[in-house]
């Protein structure tokens, strides 16, 4: 029989090192197995196999908990094209009463109000009672500094219409033109791309015998600035002679500042239209602008 002490000796215990901890174990640390030929590494491999398999499973449950479900591999999204917006043509003017308002008359009425309505624009409307391209009036500056003041400084628009010459009957044809093509070739310079109209003087009663030199002068600029032009005086003379239908416009008619001395188009002060004098102007420029080739 084997005596109290060699059967004590056979259970001692050795110290070994232990592997890397899978989940992040400080070395160093210590097991300690009985002695003897194949325990050891049976020991280190059960131990090894139970913590990988509690790796495997942590690390399963925390993709399943912060991934959350993941997307089809093969599934396309559908992207509805964006919508395209209609955008009103921008057209600005500059002129003198007849297009900024005068009397009862405001520049949301005026003649070229009326002519955006019924084409959608959206107007911009510059300048000033008493100017034209060389009298400055009480505002104190001439179309082309109204142009360079109030439009310039914007981005281009669509369309540029300058009207007005009434208010230039103290100089000279000559100086007129010169004026009048200044101004074109400026707004040429500045917007390239816009295209200009020019209109002509407007008088709403039979036009003073120099009227016919003031409205050649202008022609005259546009054509070699090579910008259509418009006359309103036949449409005006037209418009004088032949009375008024029955219709919406007569409505018009009846209110207290549409009808001046007997006539439905002109203003007591016997020069500027009435509300009705400019939704007829109004609806002769569209008449025109749509029977014409806009260029220049």
């Amino acid at each position: 029989m084997r005596g109290p002490d060699r059967a004590h000796r056979s259970l001692t215990y050795r110290t070994i090192p232990s592997p890397p901890h899978p989940l992040g174990e400080a070395p160093g640390v210590r097991r300690r197995l009985p002695r003897g030929k194949g325990v050891v590494p049976a020991a280190r491999g059960r131990v090894l196999r139970r913590r990988l398999a509690a790796v495997a499973g942590a690390a399963v449950l925390l993709v399943a908990g912060c991934g959350g479900a993941a997307p089809e591999p093969n599934r396309t999204t559908r992207v509805s094209p964006p919508s395209v917006t209609h955008r009103a043509p921008v057209v600005m003017a500059v002129g003198d009463s007849f297009t900024v308002g005068s009397g009862p008359v405001r520049s949301w009425n005026t003649y070229l109000a009326a002519a955006a309505r019924q084409l959608g624009w959206q107007p911009v409307i510059a300048g000033a009672a008493g100017t034209g391209y060389l009298n400055r009036g009480k505002a104190g500056r001439n179309f082309l500094a109204s142009f360079t003041e109030e439009l310039a400084w914007r981005p281009a628009p669509d369309l540029l219409i300058v009207s007005g010459g009434h208010n230039d009957r103290r100089w000279s044809p000559a100086r007129v033109s010169a004026a009048c093509h200044r101004l074109l070739t400026t707004v040429k310079k500045q917007w390239p791309r816009t295209r200009v109209i020019v209109i002509g003087p407007i008088w709403m009663t039979a036009p003073p015998s120099w009227a016919e030199g003031v409205k050649g002068a202008v022609s005259s600029a546009a054509r070699r600035a090579k910008v259509p032009f418009l006359d309103p005086l036949p449409e005006l003379a037209t418009m004088i002679d032949q009375p008024e239908g029955a219709g919406a416009v007569d409505e018009v008619a009846k209110q207290p500042d549409a009808r001046s001395g007997g006539s439905e188009l002109v203003l007591p002060d016997g020069v500027h239209p009435t509300l009705l004098g400019h939704r007829r102007l109004g609806k002769w420029l569209v008449d025109s602008l749509r029977s014409m080739p806009l260029s220049g």
